[in-house]
């Protein structure tokens, strides 16, 4: 049977449907959230109900077996056997960021001009530890075969995605700030959020979108689920307010001050 607690050892009782039940409702997300949970066996992963898992003989890179997930809603499990190389396994921690990682060769010609700047790519990238981990799933969120996953990922336009951080920062106010690699930005999202248990917003880069089916409008957070209930809250209380999504266009010519007056009185 999978184990609750996930890498932060929260052993919350969420109800993963009614979270995504009021994301869906506030936010009016094209696409269903869905978790990520890694494994310190290949057993305890294939563990999962219903678990998939992808032709031995093909390679997969992490955004498509994320992409699968949220579009196609697998539950679907691999290792490093069945990843492309070491750019996906270290992000998330089933590789560690050895010397042929942060050499940058990999990269160098393509997307960065020197071997300089693409080793100092790599070796700023976010990574979720140093390969301590022997599998990876994915799966919906609403399926809730994961238990706790380490980390929950929402995909959502710009608007929808201020909105959602609004909502975190309605109560304990806190500012977030994010980063960006450019190319490998998976490292911004789940790779951050799993070394810092934080969340973590990025642009998607261009392999997310050509391989992992990201549309071109759309942003990536990549949250622990215990930030959840505080953000439904503070969307609770934006919307009570007048702040809500779609955000009406007000008009250029117009005085503001009659939609301000809904709000702030």
């Amino acid at each position: 049977m999978i184990t609750h607690a996930n890498c932060w050892n929260d052993e919350n009782n969420y109800n993963f449907q009614a979270i995504v039940d009021d994301l869906v409702k506030y936010l009016r997300l094209k696409a269903l959230p869905v978790g990520m949970k890694r494994f310190k066996s290949v057993e305890e992963m294939e563990a999962i109900r219903n678990i998939k898992r992808p032709d031995p003989l093909e390679k997969l890179n992490t955004d498509q077996i994320v992409g699968q997930s949220r579009w196609i809603g697998y539950t679907i499990g691999v290792t490093m056997e069945n990843l492309m190389g070491a750019q996906c396994g270290a992000v998330v921690g089933l590789h560690p960021r050895d010397e042929e990682f942060l050499s940058g060769n990999q990269f160098n010609g393509v997307w960065y001009s020197s071997l300089k700047d693409s080793a100092k790519h790599q070796a700023e990238m976010d990574c979720a530890s140093d390969g301590n981990y022997k599998a990876l799933a994915v799966s919906p969120l609403t399926s809730e075969r994961l238990g706790n996953p380490d980390i929950c990922l929402i995909y959502a336009t710009p608007g929808q995605m201020i909105t959602l951080i609004n909502g975190l920062q309605w109560s304990g106010y806190k500012k977030l700030e994010f980063s960006c690699v450019g190319e490998s930005a998976c490292a911004d999202s789940w790779g951050r959020a799993l070394k810092t248990g934080e969340p973590s917003l990025s642009i998607p880069c261009y392999a997310e979108r050509k391989f992992g089916g990201v549309l071109d409008d759309e942003l990536l957070l990549a949250i622990p689920p215990s930030f959840l209930p505080k953000a439904l809250e503070g969307l609770k209380a934006l919307s009570a307010n007048g702040l809500r999504y779609p955000i009406p266009n007000h008009g250029l010519n117009m005085s503001p001050i009659a939609s301000m007056k809904q709000s702030y009185g």
